[in-house]
């Protein structure tokens, strides 16, 4: 299957050498030519001179202004139908684009949300593989890894959400893209899953064969969290665990239900949905606490 261009957005803040590493596994690993776009933040490390010097498209902020309204900036740079989202610290593997085309050409229409699925050397999420190459650009196994990342076996699975993800232009444009009251970006990812259910998309799939590596770099520790779960529940009245349990089926091995469908429980798991219903109370108690409480969202910091 031969892969179709997209449009890479990468923001970016002061971690010059695993952008280096990120963009140089796009060049290396990819089977067609991408635009690549980033959105540097502050860039005192000489971020904005690399970009520059190396002809990408990019957006520029003098601080850091989160992931949220960095993406949103970069969407204005966009030149192909698909975007997609991409961290700074992942290293892209073979075979990635190849595995998303061949998705996209299985499928009727554009209102699909699709993820590869990620290495990483520590934490396991909801879905990934859990596999130590390195987690600098020094002690990074890079040759190890293009031998063995094949290796680890798994399927598709439900509830695509996290980066690497990608979604038709226009679907990005329906929804509006990432919600800035959700800066410096804790919780934006379910938020924009939230987004396209309500907006009609069902198609949420992770890629098995898909697969990047993700440093952990965690530049989230650097900054000033806002309150996303608070966000989250008040925004749309159940929390983020509500919506992968019951809604996207986060991790869950991919069944195709057809298109514009949604794993659904038989009418014999009565726990599954006494379990959904008590979910849904706890949420609706732990919203009341918040507001009871006077829980902070924070912060709110606008451009000058």
């Amino acid at each position: 299957m031969q892969a179709l261009p997209f449009s890479i957005i990468i923001p970016t803040w002061n971690n010059l050498p695993f952008l280096k590493l990120c963009i140089a596994s796009i060049r290396k690993n990819s089977a067609c030519a991408h635009q690549i776009i980033v959105h540097v933040n502050e860039g005192t490390d000489g971020t904005l001179e690399w970009v520059r010097q190396e002809g990408l498209d990019y957006t520029y902020s003098t601080r850091n202004i989160g992931v949220c309204m960095a993406c949103n900036m970069m969407r204005t740079k966009v030149r192909t139908d698909y975007i997609l989202y991409l961290n700074d610290d992942m290293y892209l593997l073979p075979d990635w684009d190849t595995v998303l085309a061949a998705e996209i050409a299985s499928l009727p229409n554009n209102r699909f949300y699709l993820s590869g699925t990620m290495i990483q050397p520590h934490n396991r999420l909801d879905v990934g593989i859990l596999a130590d190459y390195g987690d600098t650009v020094e002690n990074f196994e890079e040759s190890r890894l293009l031998r063995e990342y094949k290796n680890y076996t798994m399927r598709d699975w439900h509830g695509a959400t996290w980066p690497p993800s990608l979604l038709h232009r226009d679907i990005w444009d329906l929804v509006g893209g990432y919600s800035i009251e959700y800066t410096p970006g804790m919780y934006s990812d379910p938020d924009l899953t939230a987004k396209l259910y309500m907006a009609g998309v069902r198609h949420f799939k992770g890629l098995s064969d898909c697969r990047a590596y993700h440093f952990e770099t965690k530049s989230t520790g650097r900054i000033r969290k806002n309150n996303g779960s608070i966000q989250f529940l008040m925004k749309w009245g159940v929390t983020n665990s509500y919506l992968r349990r019951y809604i996207t089926h986060l991790g869950k091995t991919f069944i195709d239900e057809g298109v514009g469908e949604v794993p659904s429980p038989t009418p014999s798991h009565k726990h599954f949905q006494t379990a959904a219903k008590y979910h849904k109370i706890r949420s609706r108690l732990k919203a009341a606490w918040a507001l009871l409480s006077g829980r902070q969202f924070g912060p709110i910091e606008p451009l000058e």
